[in-house]
């Protein structure tokens, strides 16, 4: 009797982590979406591949790396409908725990110092993984994230602009110590998407660290560095047509064009946006896409 009821407890058990995983984790006509871990710089990171269906060889890889706290999926906010569509992998990261004990990317905040995880490296060598596990293209990388992802956009943008084709980084914002102590060595080109109403990553930036993340400058500065950087010569501003026109929020698109190389900078303006993917006003993943896909090489 009691023989039979622990097999039927593991029967249970096998039966939830069987249904829950593949509600999370599977295949389906599109492709498939699993978990992964890799040996790198000494500690055993873990991902979540998207990969879709007849993906060809060479196919670009797009990194999408979450917010502060967060976990890598299945935070993706149409992501893997967008790389099925387009056939692109996609690779969501997972922070490691930071002396909050949070799950976050080393960006240089305040309460992250001593913190020695060099997560840049991390990115690099998992890309060089991903590229020659799944014969992924080693020149049409790029990479996207919120939040805290998109600080640690802008932190690879100026430290390892030399891997990316592109970056997006969205409600993401620059730290003054980056933005004073550094130059990118080579231009990228870069899309932000950014609420005016963000009240955890302030439009005009916080010199006074009143949120507590660190000192940063305002979003069109971070934006403009950039602009330069890529030396653009031509501006174009629009209105972007929304998807949800009841609740007070508009798109002024920045496009920044002619630089180096073709490249270009863009800046969504979500005019009363708060801290968001922004995917309430637009097809955040699609205009990402459409970014990006402006520089596959």
């Amino acid at each position: 009797m009691k023989e039979s009821l622990v097999l039927t407890k593991k029967s249970l058990i096998t039966l939830l982590l069987f249904f829950f995983g593949n509600c999370l984790f599977a295949q389906n006509e599109h492709g498939r979406t699993f978990p992964e871990k890799v040996k790198i710089n000494g500690l055993i990171r873990t991902y979540i591949m998207h990969i879709p269906n007849n993906l060809p060889t060479g196919a670009p890889l797009v990194f999408v790396l979450h917010g502060y706290g967060d976990k890598a999926y299945p935070w993706n906010y149409g992501m893997d409908e967008v790389s099925d569509k387009n056939s692109f992998a996609v690779c969501y990261p997972q922070g490691e725990k930071d002396p909050k004990g949070k799950n976050a990317w080393n960006v240089g905040y305040p309460f992250q110092e001593g913190w020695k995880l060099d997560d840049v490296s991390f990115i690099y060598k998992l890309s060089k993984h991903l590229q020659a596990k799944y014969h992924l293209s080693s020149k049409n990388v790029f990479c996207t994230g919120m939040s805290n992802g998109g600080e640690m956009c802008y932190l690879l943008a100026y430290k390892r602009p030399d891997l990316f084709a592109a970056i997006a980084p969205i409600a993401g914002l620059t730290m003054e110590w980056i933005y004073k102590s550094m130059e990118a060595p080579v231009p990228v080109p870069l899309f932000e998407v950014h609420g005016t109403k963000d009240n955890t990553s302030y439009w005009n930036g916080d010199p006074g660290n009143k949120g507590g993340w660190g000192i940063y400058i305002p979003v069109p500065i971070a934006v403009n560095y950039w602009v330069c950087k890529n030396r653009c010569t031509e501006s174009k501003t629009d209105t972007l047509d929304i998807k949800n026109k009841t609740n007070g929020h508009y798109v002024i698109t920045h496009k920044y064009l002619n630089g180096t190389n073709g490249n270009e900078v863009w800046l969504y303006e979500i005019v009363n946006g708060g801290h968001s993917w922004g995917d309430q006003d637009l097809d955040t993943s699609k205009e990402i896409w459409k970014f990006f896909s402006k520089f596959l090489k």
